[in-house]
């Protein structure tokens, strides 16, 4: 509707040629009869009328094209997500079939998944032969992620305790009053360490009602896997190992816990995995939406008839003239 307003200096344009056509001129050779009379006011009335003219016109057009203020609003009704990583970090991580290897490729993708989730409360439990708690749960992600950056293998005993990940995991989200409690178990072996058995703690995170995603990280096959230290004491000879990952038991502990297990093969997958974990936690948060919309272009009518009324009322009345 506002393409309309294009022909208001069309119509402008026309009430001049019109003027011109409709107003015969006198040739006088004096205007001494005239010089006691002030019609400016006459003049400047005549334009202001033509000016309301033109401004009703363009709020009409406003009006019709239906202009609305608009409120809208959101309703969240969130479960609160309290989410733990529990990560393997034990020397079989720093095999190269992950770019670079198994951990800094674990690592970066968590970090990421940790980015895009700034509203939810996250920890960190990392675990070799046994479990620690890196970070407790903590709004703070600046800190996880300084601390996060810092893990690698030989900060516990050696080995593989997936139990024992698991039930500190669990027993870090015990006493958290959130509606949702997840665990992100990571590992690329078998349990073989440990004083609880990963089923046994798959068991009590049932019991606290949290759910478990499963990852098993490892190619197909085997891999360049360190197997012990160069002489210098600081490097590692590599040599390729079949990769034995138990999968049996890590589908076992989502089933049991309402989560998933999920095989990730390279840093492609194992990305596409995190963003499926986040997707199936968002799918927990109901949002309710409203929307109201209220017509103004009554106003806008008002006004232009108004002006209109005031426009023929002066034409009438002062200037003596139709419209």
């Amino acid at each position: 509707m506002f393409v309309c307003a294009f022909f208001i200096p069309l119509l402008a344009a026309f009430y001049i040629f019109r003027k011109t056509k409709l107003y015969g001129t006198v040739k006088l050779s004096s205007l001494e009869s005239f010089k006691d009379q002030n019609e400016t006011w006459i003049i400047i009335l005549n334009y202001l009328a033509k000016s309301m003219r033109f401004v009703a016109l363009s709020l009409l057009i406003i009006a019709v094209a239906r202009p609305q203020s608009s409120n809208s609003w959101q309703d969240k009704v969130t479960e609160g997500i309290d989410i733990v990583l529990a990560m393997d970090i034990s020397f079989s991580m720093l095999a190269k079939d992950f770019e670079p290897d198994r951990l800094e490729g674990s690592k970066n993708v968590a970090l990421n998944f940790i980015q895009e989730r700034p509203l939810d409360r996250i920890g960190l439990v990392v675990y070799e032969g046994e479990a620690f708690t890196q970070v407790p749960l903590t709004t703070d992600h600046r800190v996880l992620k300084d601390v996060f950056r810092t893990v690698k293998p030989g900060l516990l005993t050696s080995g593989t305790a997936i139990g024992m990940g698991l039930a500190t995991a669990v027993n870090r989200l015990k006493e958290s009053d959130a509606k949702s409690r997840v665990i992100i178990l990571l590992t690329d072996g078998v349990n073989t360490m440990g004083t609880i058995s990963p089923i046994t703690a798959a068991e009590i995170a049932a019991e606290f009602g949290v759910r478990v995603y499963t990852i098993g990280v490892g190619s197909q096959g085997s891999a360049l896997s360190p197997v012990q230290y160069a002489p210098n004491g600081r490097d590692f000879i590599y040599k390729r190992v079949p990769v034995e990952i138990d999968e049996e038991t890590l589908t076992e502990i989502a089933e049991m816990t309402d989560g998933k297990y999920y095989r990730a093969t390279d840093n492609q997958t194992l990305l596409q995995v995190y963003e499926e974990i986040d997707k199936l936690e968002k799918t927990r948060i109901k949002v309710t939406e409203h929307s109201s919309k209220t017509d103004l272009y009554f106003n806008f009518a008002c006004l232009a008839g108004l002006l209109l009324a005031v426009e023929l009322f002066v034409r009438i009345l002062f200037i003596r003239t139709t419209p």
